[in-house]
């Protein structure tokens, strides 16, 4: 059985290389926790609050963070595999450099973020609010975009290849340098008002 915790505070405390396997956390708060080359496999935080938290090298698999609130917590080189993090928000967070790989980030708020060369690939991010945020040399690629929230969001050099892009407008971002396939490039075409015969 997945151990279940509920509404616990945990203050300055070292949970440097944890695992935390399945465990199961409602509504707990975290702060200035060290979790730095933490594992978890299949855990489970639900409505959770993590502030100065460090997720440092930290490696997450098959676990869900749904409707947490991270604030200005490090993730340097943490990565998230096939993670479901749906309604989870992020607030002057160090985000870099951050690896998703698979999963569901879906209803994120990450507005304004600096998430220059993070890797984002075949990730659900449906509905993200990317508003704002620096993905300058980021590569989202195979990324589920719909419904995205991207305007003034920077994409410069960034590689978009096979994500959905039928939420961008490609007038509201800075782009230069921006990688799409053939597909993406109608898609685009489109949005800006061309007809391709």
């Amino acid at each position: 059985m997945a151990e279940h915790t509920e509404d616990v505070t945990y203050r300055d405390e070292d949970w440097y290389a944890e695992e935390l396997g399945d465990r199961h956390f409602v509504r707990c708060s975290f702060f200035h926790v060290d979790l730095t080359e933490a594992v978890s496999q299949g855990a489970v935080f639900t409505e959770c609050v993590f502030g100065n938290v460090a997720f440092n090298a930290s490696r997450h698999t098959d676990s869900a963070f749904t409707r947490c609130t991270f604030k200005r917590c490090n993730f340097f080189e943490a990565e998230f595999t096939g993670c479901k993090l749906v309604g989870s928000s992020f607030e002057q967070c160090d985000l870099r450099p951050l690896r998703v790989d698979g999963g569901d980030w879906s209803f994120v708020a990450l507005p304004g973020a600096d998430l220059r060369g993070v890797r984002l690939t075949d990730v659900r991010l449906r509905e993200v609010d990317l508003s704002g945020a620096d993905l300058t040399g980021a590569t989202v690629t195979g990324v589920d975009l719909s419904g995205a929230q991207l305007h003034a969001a920077k994409l410069i050099r960034a590689d978009l290849r096979g994500s959905d892009l039928t939420a961008l407008d490609p007038t509201a971002v800075e782009r230069a340098g921006a990688v799409v396939d053939a597909e993406q490039a109608i898609v685009l075409a489109q949005a800006l008002g061309f007809e391709i015969r």
